[in-house]
């Protein structure tokens, strides 16, 4: 092979070295152009270890057992907080672990309740690109998730603009079921209220129609806020295709209808129940968390304590 400078006697290793670094240096500028895809495993490690030793038990739920020895939280409760193995997540601490998918560095986010700055750090550490925040994001703030996790005796749940279900107490589950399993559009209760009739089975009968419009009426205001080519306007024209009822309603425009504070449940164990919903929003996210409470001493707090015995027994 001829190298230029060979004629005038240039050392051939020498200038081969030399186009071996060039080559490396311009495929390290062609990924940075692309995208990051190189994780920095000890610079993942390091930020995860610090993140749950500076977390304490009560701030995600946990119970504080009285000869707790450990700085911050164990490596097994982070795991489990974050849906994964012990193991998983131990060698990602070590340094030794694989490359952590988008959605597995979302749900160590969500387990250490990192705000979504933090989130954009891990995932830039990951080898990823952070999304684009907007009406797109999943990712609960922790101040909401700190205050959710303090409800566990209440029925709450943490849903999304287009009324995805985020996150959910055990009691709130014992309500309504759990709202997280669905995937796809059926995330969404306008979606399932439109396309599966056991959607409305939970409600009275008499509240079904105007729990129609509002669903409506609602999804038009995002659809206007977001824009043509959202997900808020993709679920609109989805649920229209399936849906002639939300088509005739659709048709009419309506605009600035908002539900009732007080819900009423159908319950298959337990029968109807009264609750009063109070509603706190994040507007950096557009989240919204639900907290339903009844009237100490009426028949509906009676109730509420009952299916906190009996928990999804009912529902399973």
């Amino acid at each position: 092979m001829w190298f230029p400078g060979q004629a005038a006697g240039v050392d051939r290793q020498a200038v081969a070295g030399g186009y071996r670094r060039l080559y490396k240096e311009v495929r390290t500028l062609s990924t940075a152009a692309e995208g990051n895809d190189v994780i920095d495993r000890p610079g993942l490690a390091t930020f995860l270890r610090r993140r749950r030793e500076s977390l304490q038990p009560e701030d995600v739920g946990l119970f504080r057992g009285e000869r707790r020895r450990t700085t911050g939280l164990r490596r097994e409760e982070v795991a489990a907080l974050c849906h994964m193995s012990t193991d998983y997540y131990a060698r990602l601490e070590r340094g030794t672990g694989p490359q952590p998918s988008e959605q597995m560095v979302a749900s160590i986010a969500q387990g250490l309740h990192l705000s979504l700055g933090e989130r954009d750090h891990v995932l830039r550490l990951a080898g990823h690109n952070p999304p684009a925040r907007g009406d797109t994001a999943d990712h609960i703030s922790p101040g909401l998730f700190r205050i959710l996790d303090r409800l566990s005796d209440t029925p709450a749940e943490i849903i999304s603009e287009l009324g995805e279900t985020l996150r959910q107490t055990p009691l709130a589950v014992a309500l309504t079921g759990d709202a997280t399993r669905h995937t796809g559009p059926a995330r969404s209760l306008g979606y399932r209220w439109f396309t599966d009739p056991s959607a409305r089975e939970l409600y009275p009968p008499d509240e079904r129609a105007f729990l129609s419009r509002v669903y409506v009426a609602g999804l038009r205001e995002i659809v206007t806020l977001r824009g043509p080519g959202s997900r808020a306007d993709h679920l609109a024209q989805l649920i229209s295709g399936q849906s002639e009822e939300f088509r005739a309603i659709w048709a009419d425009h309506e605009a600035g209808l908002r539900p009732t504070t007080t819900k009423r449940f159908q319950h298959p164990e337990v029968g109807e129940l009264e609750l009063e919903c109070q509603t706190l929003l994040d507007p950096e996210q557009s989240h919204r968390l639900l907290v339903y409470t009844a009237v100490p001493g009426s028949e509906s707090y009676e109730k509420l304590q009952l299916l906190s015995v009996i928990g999804t027994q009912a529902l399973r």
